[in-house]
């Protein structure tokens, strides 16, 4: 048994649970609480699980779910940047650059770099695995800022809708199917009005 392969590996899994005290700006379904990243990262997780018949490309969905549980561990030093934050965009890549340094640092070094490797390839979105896990993770918010109606950061932050495609077209490379349904959510949660009677309990 190597004994400090295991004391590095326990020792990631217990940094990684920081991961709960990320917030996020969008709440949590029938609350105004706002979800951590630690519970994006499951929910988007599912997301994949769930939809990965829509996907236009096949995929290998254990390398899926595996880009969808490491891509935000980086958020533990970094932080999460507001999608929609041109000025916190800007020091984004190096932050989190910075963070995948440390974290999977603290892995054995196979392990180490197969996560890095895992972060890169999330990134850069050049393959049919990242595409999908980008647009399940675009999805994800589309999906809870259409459930809070005018309590969503879209509405409360002034997001455009220009803005709001332009941010979630990487659905559209991965599913055309889940593109349709994403661009239905985001026009009718910018036309409030045209849901006066919609009883959806508030999340973001």
């Amino acid at each position: 048994m190597d004994a400090e392969r295991l004391e590095q590996q326990l020792a990631f899994l217990l940094e990684a649970d920081r991961l709960k005290q990320v917030l996020r700006r969008t709440s949590i379904v029938g609350d105004h609480r706002r979800e951590n990243t630690a519970e994006h990262s499951w929910h988007l997780a599912l997301f994949a699980l769930v939809l990965a018949e829509w996907a236009d490309e096949p995929v290998d969905m254990t390398r899926v779910l595996a880009l969808c549980l490491v891509h935000d561990l980086v958020e533990i030093d970094a932080g999460d940047t507001f999608a929609y934050d041109a000025e916190a965009a800007l020091t984004k890549t190096d932050r989190e650059t910075r963070a995948a340094e440390r974290l999977f640092g603290l892995l054995p070094p196979d392990q180490a770099a197969e996560f890095h490797r895992l972060w890169v390839e999330y990134e850069m979105a050049e393959t049919a695995e990242s595409r999908f896990a980008n647009a399940v993770d675009r999805l994800q918010p589309v999906m809870l800022n259409h459930a809070a109606g005018p309590q969503s950061p879209w509405v409360v932050h002034g997001v455009t809708q220009d803005q709001i495609v332009q941010r979630n077209q990487p659905i559209a490379d991965a599913s055309r199917a889940l593109w349709v349904a994403a661009r239905v959510r985001i026009d009718e949660a910018l036309a409030p009005q045209d849901r006066s009677s919609d009883t959806q309990p508030n999340c973001q």
